[in-house]
């Protein structure tokens, strides 16, 4: 089973592996992702991330029962959940009960890090992905952040973060926050290395975390061009590792650069 770094975030009650399996797909909740999830934890994957909006809470809260029950995991304290607050519910009064939805979708009593998925509000009931003009709304990043801090205080979750967001609406988030943000979860690949953004949160205190690692989508098909990079899969032909591999480590290495720091001697040697 794989040994997968760890990264100390701030207050965090716990460490957070530094590789993680998202369970967003399209269409959402396939079939194949409780059999995928099940697969991870046999590799040694221990953080799990998902939302409202990916219709897989209720999937990874099904697979961790079955983990805990065949002796995959020993305890849930294994693991380290993530779950997001997708817009129709980031309005100051649904906050709280967003994530009670989550944990019950999850049939666990807390997660270890809550996210506003995305810096927008849209009209209450509207959960698509795709938010149409009319639906869309400001995001009261004041109220809505109070309310996580309330979910924190209640020990719904351990942390809480952003999902999506840019220098200017951390700073707004930073004016009247009690409780800074440990996490902004952005794309982050090969293509698009964030540097702007990763000076920022560095100094704010605020890791990054990478989505998309192997690339983005685009496109009616979802063609993934950064997978069919002639030159991408060439460099890792060259160092006898899969593009997969390859954009996860370089996900890892953008996102904990003191390890990366630390190590640094290791991978030119071995990566």
């Amino acid at each position: 089973m794989a040994v997968i770094p760890e990264i100390r975030l701030s207050d965090g009650v716990k460490a957070m592996p530094a590789v993680g399996m998202g369970t967003a797909d399209v269409p959402f909740a396939p079939a194949s992702t409780k059999p995928a999830i099940l697969h991870a934890m046999e590799l040694g994957y221990r953080h799990f991330d998902t939302a409202s909006l990916y219709e897989t809470e209720q999937i990874l809260g099904e697979a961790i029962i079955e983990a805990l029950s065949i002796g995959l995991i020993a305890s849930r304290s294994e693991l380290f959940i993530t779950t997001k607050l997708w817009c129709d519910q980031a309005h100051p009064n649904l906050v709280v009960p967003a994530l009670r939805e989550s944990l019950r979708n999850l049939q666990l009593d807390y997660i270890d890090l809550y996210l506003i998925h995305m810096p927008l509000s849209s009209t209450p009931g509207t959960r698509r992905l795709l938010i149409n003009r009319d639906d869309a709304l400001p995001l009261d990043i004041k109220s809505v952040w109070k309310a996580m801090e309330d979910c924190q205080k209640l020990g719904l979750t351990n942390l809480i973060g952003v999902s999506n967001f840019s220098p200017h609406m951390i700073d707004k988030l930073l004016v009247t926050a009690e409780v800074s943000p440990s996490v902004n979860q952005v794309e982050m690949h090969p293509a698009w290395q964030q540097v702007k953004l990763r000076e920022y949160c560095k100094e704010k205190g605020i890791h990054v975390t990478a989505y998309s690692p192997l690339g983005g989508y685009n496109g009616p098909l979802f063609k993934n061009q950064l997978m069919e990079s002639e030159v991408l899969n060439g460099i890792a032909k060259a160092r006898g590792k899969t593009f997969a591999q390859m954009g996860a480590r370089t996900r890892c290495q953008l996102g904990c650069e003191e390890l990366q720091q630390r190590e640094v001697k290791r991978e030119s040697s071995n990566f």
